[in-house]
C-alpha cells in the first residue's frame, strides 16, 4: 500500500461492508489513490468522510453516489438464537470476527465489535439475523481502529489457514504419485490395498479444499 493509500485508509471507517464496490476498505483506499475510484462511494463514512477525503486529495466535495447506497443511522446485527441452526456461515462471512459459536451450536454477535456491515445477513440460510439501531451512533476513532485491527487479524488467519490447506494438499498429491508409481506385484491383496490407500488420499485431499 502506498503512503497516499494508507492516509486514505486511515480516513475510511473500516466497516469492511463492501458497499463501495471493493472487497475491503484497504482495497477502496488503494483504488482512490490510483484514481480508479471516486471519493463518494462509502455510505458508512457519510458526508464527513467524503469531506475529509476531499480535503486530503484537494478535490471537490460531492454528495454520496446513490449507486453505493445511502447514509443511514448506524446499526448492529443480532442473531435470533432460538432460530439459529449453528451452520457457521455467518461466522465465515463476518470480516471482523464479531460472531462467535460452533458448528451445530448457537451463535451470537459481539455487539461491541460489530461494524454493521450486513455481510452476515445474506449468508444466513434461515433468516435469523436482524439489524437493530446501534445504541452508540458515534463511530469513534477507537472503534474504527479496533475494527481495522480485527479485520487485519481475520485476514492473516485466513491466509495462514489457506497456506496450511495448500501444504496438506501438496503433501497428499506427492504421496499419491508415489503410490501410483509403486511396482505392481500382481497380488490381488496388494492391489486392493493400493486402491484403498488411493481412495483415502483422494478423500483427504478433497476435504482440505472445503
Amino acid at each position: 500500500m502506498s503512503d497516499l493509500a494508507a492516509k486514505i485508509n486511515d480516513i475510511l471507517p473500516q466497516t469492511q461492508c463492501t458497499r463501495c464496490g471493493y472487497p475491503s476498505c484497504r482495497d477502496y483506499a488503494t483504488a482512490i489513490a490510483e484514481e480508479k475510484a471516486d471519493i463518494n462511494q462509502c455510505p458508512p463514512g457519510g458526508n464527513e468522510g467524503i469531506t475529509l477525503l476531499a480535503n486530503l486529495l484537494d478535490k471537490e466535495v460531492k454528495p454520496l453516489n446513490p449507486e453505493n447506497g445511502k447514509i443511514e443511522p448506524r446499526r448492529l446485527a443480532i442473531i435470533e438464537e432460538e432460530t439459529c441452526i449453528g451452520c457457521t456461515l455467518c461466522i465465515k462471512a463476518c470480516p471482523v470476527d464479531a460472531i462467535i459459536g460452533a458448528n451445530k451450536m448457537m451463535h451470537t454477535v459481539i455487539a461491541s465489535e460489530c461494524t454493521g456491515c450486513d455481510l452476515c445477513i445474506p449468508a444466513c440460510p434461515v433468516d435469523c439475523i436482524k439489524v437493530v439501531p446501534d445504541p452508540d451512533q458515534v463511530w469513534s476513532t477507537e472503534r474504527r481502529n479496533r475494527a481495522q485491527f480485527r479485520f487485519e487479524q481475520h485476514q492473516f488467519r485466513r491466509e495462514n489457514e489457506q497456506k496450511a490447506r495448500d501444504a496438506r494438499l501438496a503433501m497428499q498429491t506427492q504421496l499419491l504419485k508415489k503410490v501410483r508409481a509403486a511396482p505392481d506385484d500382481n497380488s490381488a491383496k496388494e492391489e486392493n490395498s493400493r486402491a484403498d490407500l488411493i481412495a483415502q488420499i483422494m478423500a483427504k485431499a478433497k476435504s482440505t479444499q472445503k
